[in-house]
């Protein structure tokens, strides 16, 4: 099946180097819930390509901005994008290909320290200058003073709105998730906007050639760095190696244990309206909780 593709293969490699590589192997990779996505090996190096036939551009667009904007903030290796576009009528992203090896013996401080320096990029605004995804779904980043606003109603409601909208909840539920709205102000804090990965969990996180990690699939925005610390510990968390070495260098306020469980009502929901109502068992504990 993949020979089928070599022709789009080399017409993808072709738009994006300038080169006619032919190509010697592609292996099958990981591209997300869904993408294609493969190895191409070629005389002129190794390269990540990630394809769908059902999906429009600007979700790649969006991915190869994320990128780019990780790439020149200095802080991570992240993978430089080499060519977007549409062939064949499949869209694509190819990447750079990183060959992942064992963790170096640091690696964990390694990404601790290497958050707690890109959590030092800031902007005048939360969110960001245009819209992204998360996973398959629309990411409105719409620019705000406040964090708690910006939380609630581009967070928050857009995902509750469209389980409403999908029948994964229903009125009665919406209404009490809203009840939580008018307590955000006291539960939560406000600090200055940082520059998050906006997807950060360990499927996002690779470890490069020199055994340090690099980040993938980005939803980038600029927000609450807690979101993002606490959306790490959603599914599994990070060694604790990570977490000592992420305080040492940037300190979190007190009580960011309380209030991680309201950050991550955010993937709870994303997941809810990707994958099904199982996750609202995680919305329900949270709602319990503070309501």
């Amino acid at each position: 099946m993949l020979g089928d593709n070599n022709s789009f293969f080399e017409q993808v490699l072709f738009e994006s180097t300038g080169s006619q590589l032919g190509v010697e192997e592609v292996q099958l990779k990981t591209g997300g819930c869904i993408n294609n996505a493969v190895q191409l090996k070629t005389a002129g190096g190794s390269f990540f390509l990630k394809w769908n036939e059902a999906v429009e551009e600007e979700m790649f667009a969006a991915e190869a901005r994320g990128l780019q904007l990780l790439r020149s903030n200095g802080s991570f290796r992240i993978p430089e994008v080499l060519g977007m576009g549409k062939v064949s009528g499949k869209s694509y992203l190819l990447l750079e290909y990183i060959d992942s090896r064992h963790p170096a013996g640091n690696y964990w401080e390694e990404l601790g320290r290497s958050l707690a320096r890109m959590h030092t990029a800031t902007s005048g605004q939360y969110g960001l200058d245009h819209a992204n995804f998360i996973g398959r779904l629309p990411q409105n980043n719409e620019q705000s003073n406040s964090w708690i606003d910006f939380f609630r109603d581009s967070r928050l409601q857009v995902q509750l709105g469209l389980a409403l909208y999908n029948k994964r909840v229903d009125e009665a539920f919406a209404r009490r998730f809203k009840s939580l709205y008018p307590r955000l102000s006291e539960l939560l804090t406000e600090e200055p906007p940082a520059l998050l990965h906006g997807d950060l969990w360990s499927g996002n996180v690779m470890v490069d050639e020199q055994g340090q990690p690099s980040l993938i699939d980005p939803a980038v925005f600029y927000g609450h760095r807690e979101a993002e610390l606490a959306f790490t510990e959603l599914f599994g968390g990070f060694d604790e190696r990570f977490y000592n070495a992420y305080q040492e260098a940037k300190p979190l306020e007190p009580g960011y244990e309380e209030r991680k469980d309201i950050y991550n009502l955010y993937p709870l929901m994303v997941h809810v309206n990707l994958f099904g109502t199982s996750y609202l068992s995680g919305v329900e504990r949270t709602l319990n909780r503070y309501l």
